[in-house]
């Protein structure tokens, strides 16, 4: 069993068992900021936007990883401060200017200041992930690792019409036969890396599962279809029942190297 832990304004860990064979992750499942960062000269109310975090991710998050019986790791801190689904040295690391909203607080952050947010927040995130990994490695339990996201109905006025995007990189075991199962589904349209490609240096994907063979997906769910707490959780219902049979593979649990389309 991995047992649960606060990491305090990094993470939490929610409790799950060993013998589950997945880890589910969320990036960017809070919009939280400690108070001496007022806000980073923002308005509330663009912290409840997606640019602040992933709508409903967290709920979703909970509800999958307790109907999967896994251990589930998620962020509790705003995107805006630190990505921590970036590369140490992407430019979009610490957002200066995010979907038409200057952010003060981030404009003039120097390297040194960039160093500070990610051994505040983002290292210690990424170790509560390696943590959890590792203690089902030891435990003899190739896990599965699920990442979830959620993107905007509409980018720069464009309408974006999946219901939910399989992101993925090299490896197939996970994201293809979960792109067949849904798309089996009539009544919802699934991107095939759409959104957005999930071929990324330095991600979370590429942090803790390429590099280590392990099996991985990242999903994300349009945002207007998880705003509410009830439909989050169908969907996080729904996607755990998509996944469980999946999990049952033994290729799921094997250690193997694809690489990365993303590799320099």
């Amino acid at each position: 069993m991995i047992a649960a832990a606060d990491g305090g304004e990094a993470y939490e860990i929610v409790a799950g068992a060993i013998a589950s064979g997945a880890i589910v992750l969320a990036d960017h499942a809070s919009n939280a900021m400690p108070p001496e960062f007022g806000g980073l000269g923002l308005p509330p109310a663009e912290l409840e936007r997606h640019i602040g975090y992933d709508i409903g991710v967290a709920t979703l998050t909970r509800a999958m990883a307790a109907r999967l019986n896994a251990p589930a790791v998620l962020s509790r801190f705003s995107r805006l401060l630190i990505d921590p689904n970036r590369g140490d040295d992407d430019p979009t690391l610490v957002m200066r200017l995010s979907d038409g909203a200057v952010v003060p607080g981030n404009a003039d952050l120097d390297e040194a200041g960039v160093r500070q947010r990610m051994q505040r927040f983002s290292l210690p995130y990424h170790a509560a992930i390696a943590s959890v990994i590792d203690r089902m490695l030891a435990e003899g339990a190739v896990p599965a690792v699920i990442s979830i996201h959620s993107f905007t109905p509409r980018m720069k006025g464009v309408a974006r019409p999946w219901h939910v995007g399989i992101l993925w990189d090299r490896d197939p075991r996970l994201p293809l036969p979960l792109l067949e199962a849904l798309q089996a589904d009539a009544s919802i349209m699934t991107g095939d890396n759409e959104p957005y490609d999930g071929a990324l240096e330095g991600d979370t994907m590429s942090r803790h599962c390429i590099g280590r063979g392990l099996p991985h997906v990242l999903i994300e769910v349009r945002q207007d279809l998880i705003a509410t707490e009830a439909d989050a959780i169908r969907w996080g219902e729904r996607l755990a029942g998509d996944l469980r049979p999946l999990l049952a593979r033994p290729e799921m649990h094997e250690i193997r190297h694809f690489g990365s389309r993303a590799t320099r």
